[in-house]
């Protein structure tokens, strides 16, 4: 494998080659070296290869923490809650440890042990785009204080700490149900621990946690729908939920989920799951393909200019619909009675910079494939999906992946 990496890589010494991957369970969603010893072990599991060089250095504007952080006034600032005794004289008031970003992406910093986690945070957060408070220090598993030094943790020098970016929300799930007749029905949706309920409607009661509410609505043949409680005559039932990052944080320590299961903490796009476009191309491929899925004119006019601003945000635009089953392990509907047929489309989204194509090969040829093979990715039935003599439920919702 070095061999054709060299000859593939020219500009990368052979000294320098690193081979990494984030697809085995137990990289826990973030790229790992794989070294000679274990090679033979995991090659078979693998679909793809990351190669990078030894250190990794990207072209970022100078900034405290990536450059000369401390500054002078952090220097004499003590070192709050230590865990270990410390010495301001020390001459190891310096140590170098490695920052993991959310995208695996893993840069090295030279930093004072007075240096705050929140500091460290907010020069994180200006390099990721995401407010200060959206983002996490976990080491050693755990999610590091806010208000805490460095030096107050057992850190040694040459040790990771890593960045989670959230919540990720999901926005405007919206359920449509669709009866050749008019009837009462419930429709109950659970969510799992990672996520909480953000904003719902119509609005009723949820329980503490704000994972499961209860609907109960009698529908109409014109699509529309009655909700019992507050008497509301809606097109639809809506929903949006937020990650729980502070009560589950991920870390490369942590077990990673099943695969079948969609989890909004650890959600991502890959170059093997994924289609790369551009942008002026979206809005097309978009109603090409939720059309397949099933998605009548409405709710494909509804999605497309629900995320149409975030979209045109970005050069290019990575997405992927996620399978069925997965997506409903993680938002289940327990709709009674017992609909005909279920479509529940969910897209994640990143934007893509020109710069990165280079990282999308396969995603960007799967962009030429017909849109059909989504159907058989998310495993729905349009067929059925369309038949107006059966009672249907469809749901569409998405997330932006923001790192």
């Amino acid at each position: 494998m070095l061999d054709t990496t060299c000859k593939h890589f020219p500009g990368i010494p052979r000294d320098l080659i690193t081979l990494q991957t984030n697809q085995l369970n137990i990289c826990g969603g973030y790229y790992v070296d794989i070294t000679a010893e274990i090679w033979e072990d995991v090659v078979d599991l693998l679909n793809v290869v990351e190669v990078t060089r030894a250190e990794i250095t990207l072209p970022i504007p100078p900034s405290p923490l990536y450059a000369q952080w401390p500054i002078s006034s952090l220097d004499n600032q003590p070192a709050p809650n230590q865990s270990r005794p410390y010495d301001s004289t020390r001459n190891d008031d310096k140590i170098t440890i490695k920052v993991v970003f959310p995208s695996g992406e893993i840069r090295s910093a030279k930093i004072s042990r007075t240096v705050r986690v929140d500091e460290l945070l907010a020069e994180a957060s200006d390099i990721l785009g995401r407010r200060t408070a959206d983002i996490k220090a976990v080491w050693d598993g755990s999610i590091m204080r806010d208000d805490r030094s460095i030096g107050s943790y057992s850190i040694e020098d040459g040790d990771s700490i890593t960045l989670q970016a959230g919540p990720l929300c999901f926005a405007k799930p919206v359920i449509y149900l669709h009866s050749p007749s008019n009837i009462d029905v419930s429709v109950k949706l659970s969510l799992i621990p990672e996520w909480s309920l953000s904003v719902i409607y119509p609005i009723v009661p949820m329980d503490e946690h704000r994972r499961h509410l209860e609907w109960n609505v009698r529908t109409h043949e014109d699509g529309s729908l009655t909700e019992h409680n507050s008497g509301l005559h809606v097109s639809y039932l809506f929903w949006e939920a937020k990650t729980n990052l502070q009560a589950f944080p991920h870390s490369p320590a942590s077990k990673s989920p099943p695969a079948d299961t969609f989890n909004p903490i650890t959600s991502s796009l890959d170059d093997t799951d994924s289609i790369v476009i551009p942008v002026d191309r979206v809005t097309v491929y978009l109603d090409k393909s939720l059309k397949v899925l099933g998605l009548h004119t409405e709710a494909r006019t509804s999605f497309i200019t629900y995320w149409l601003p975030s979209i045109l945000k970005h050069e290019y635009i990575a997405l992927r619909f996620v399978p069925q089953a997965a997506y409903e392990r993680a938002a289940s509907l327990n709709i009674s009675p017992q609909p005909d047929v279920v479509t529940r489309v969910c897209m994640l989204f990143k934007g893509i910079c020109k710069e990165h194509l280079a990282n999308w090969p396969n995603a960007q040829m799967q962009a030429e494939n017909d849109v059909a093979w989504w159907v058989d990715v998310v495993g729905v039935d349009p067929t059925r999906a369309g038949d107006v003599t059966l009672f249907r439920v469809l749901e569409w919702g998405g997330v932006e992946v923001l790192i």
